[in-house]
Parts: C-alpha cells; sequence; structure tokens
C-alpha cells in the first residue's frame, strides 16, 4: 500500500515542479500587490485542486473536449505573464478588490498548481500507487504552507534590494519555465 521510496520519489518530484521555494519573489510581489496572502487558503485550494486532479483530471479534461497539452499551454500563458509582471514592473493582474480571492488565484493556480503540476501528478499514476502520490502531494502541501506563512520573515530576511534582485531574475526564471511548459505541449 505505502511505500517509503515511492513516497519519497514523489515528493521530490512534486517539490521540484512546484518550486514553491523558487516562487518566493513572485509570492512577496503579489503579497505586495494584494496586500496579504492566505497561506491556510491558497494551501487547501492547491491541495483540493492537486487532489481532484489525481482522482479524476484526465476524464474531467476529456469532458470538457480539452486535451492535457492544451491546458499545459494554457497555464504557461499565464506564468509567461507573471514573469512580464516581474521583470517589467508592470501590472496585468489588476488587484480585485476581494483580495481574499488573490490567494487562489493566481497563487494556488497557476503558481502552486499549475499545469505542470496538474499534468505531473496526472503522469505519476503511470508508475507510482494512489495512496503514494497522495501522501506525497500532502508532504508537499505542508512545505507550501511552511513557506506562505513565512514570507514576511522572508521578507525581512533579504530586504527590499535582495528582493528587487531576485524579483528580475526569477521573473526570467518564470519565462523560461513558462517557454519551456509552451514549446514542450505545442505542436508546430
Amino acid at each position: 500500500m505505502f511505500s517509503f521510496d515511492q513516497i519519497l520519489a514523489i515528493t521530490f518530484t512534486l517539490f521540484a515542479v512546484i518550486d514553491i521555494v523558487g516562487s518566493v519573489p513572485v509570492l512577496v510581489s503579489l503579497k505586495e500587490k494584494l496586500g496579504h496572502i492566505d497561506a491556510g487558503k491558497a494551501t487547501l485550494a492547491s491541495g483540493f485542486l492537486m487532489i481532484l486532479f489525481l482522482l479524476v483530471g484526465e476524464p474531467f479534461l476529456k469532458l470538457l473536449s480539452v486535451d492535457v497539452h492544451s491546458f499545459a499551454v494554457a497555464g504557461s500563458i499565464v506564468i509567461f505573464v507573471i514573469g512580464l509582471e516581474m521583470i517589467l514592473g508592470l501590472e496585468f493582474f489588476k488587484t480585485d478588490p476581494d483580495a481574499k480571492a488573490g490567494s487562489v488565484v493566481p497563487i494556488a493556480f497557476p503558481l502552486i498548481a499549475g499545469s505542470g503540476t496538474l499534468t505531473t501528478i496526472m503522469s505519476l499514476k503511470a508508475n507510482f500507487g494512489q495512496y503514494n502520490i497522495l501522501a506525497g502531494i500532502c508532504l508537499n502541501l505542508l512545505i507550501v504552507y511552511i513557506v506562505l506563512r513565512s514570507l514576511n520573515y522572508i521578507e525581512r530576511l533579504l530586504g527590499k534590494a535582495g528582493l528587487m534582485v531576485l524579483r528580475k531574475f526569477f521573473g526570467v526564471i518564470l519565462l523560461a519555465i513558462a517557454v519551456k511548459i509552451f514549446k514542450s505541449n505545442i505542436n508546430l
């Protein structure tokens, strides 16, 4: 039923894809724009999406006549726009008067439970047991929650100049990730 080796492999795979540590500059930038990020709500929404995709991801997309590649391309475009915001200092995602929604979009989706994470979860089903994948998801959600709760501390630790440098650097990284997801899922 549960395999420590499988859970470890799944946890590290999802940790690399979610890249919550690399998303810190994006999250700090969004926190400044939104005023507050509800760590619990973002973690629960991300967890809900990941578990939903584990259980019914492919059939759901088929029901909507959307293939996994189209889903990944759409997510890559959103990630690309967020990267542009970080680099250029422009605001494409306007602040919602309901700042609570910001904890779900774009934080829970597509930053944490984005197209890369969701398609990875669906592809993990080919090699690993469902309970082991669920355990790996839960371990990653714990890490996500801890990072989201620690944003103020991380922000103070890095300072304004450090955050600015990281924001620009990770903006370029986000653009590269978006292009990679786009390129690997588009048929030219």
